[in-house]
């Protein structure tokens, strides 16, 4: 039986962005409070990686902070690994707008599957765990993408566009756009 741990990669510093991006807010909700809205219906159990917040279990980047993005896959997929779930479904929190089909289309692909334009979305199988660590603690690259291909995880296209708050001109662009 499958079973998919939904984890909100939100660790990192937000220096793009100039104040604690996953805190900004769209209509008056949070960045992060939207992603796990969205996200949450389409998983088993929700977390959120690399920070705490109120009404979700979090859990630390792994094997260290200020790995990245890598460090919270990593820390999805170890914790995954530990209570029984099959894959991970990892959004970054500064994605307010996720579809609610995410899971259904990146499952579709395959067992691991990712969106090429914004890697961090991605559907991981709980055996990339030891390819992810032994990546981590290398000198090679340490890009999603690398990770993706290494493990051969499928790109999927055509899954329309997730709009991405990486400054504030980026919050300001969206927030119009949904208004």
């Amino acid at each position: 039986m499958t079973r998919v741990l939904g984890a909100i990669i939100a660790g990192g510093r937000s220096s793009r962005f100039g104040s604690d991006k996953a805190l900004a807010t769209i209509g008056g909700r949070a960045l992060i409070d939207r992603v796990a809205d969205a996200v949450e219906p389409q998983v088993d159990a929700l977390i959120v990686v690399g920070r705490t917040h109120p009404g979700l279990e979090a859990v630390p980047d792994r094997p260290a902070p200020d790995l990245g993005p890598l460090g919270g896959i990593a820390a999805a997929l170890h914790h995954a690994c530990a209570e029984g779930f099959t894959h991970v479904l990892t959004v970054p929190c500064d994605t307010p707008f996720v579809p609610g089909d995410l899971r259904a289309r990146l499952a579709a692909a395959g067992p691991a599957a990712y969106l090429p334009d914004l890697p961090v979305v991605g559907l991981w199988p709980i055996d990339a765990n030891t390819t992810l660590r032994t990546m981590l603690h290398g000198d090679g690259s340490r890009s999603v993408r690398a990770f993706a291909d290494w493990i051969g995880a499928e790109p999927v296209t055509g899954a329309g566009e997730i709009a991405n708050v990486n400054t504030p001109g980026d919050l300001a662009r969206i927030s119009a756009q949904r208004d």
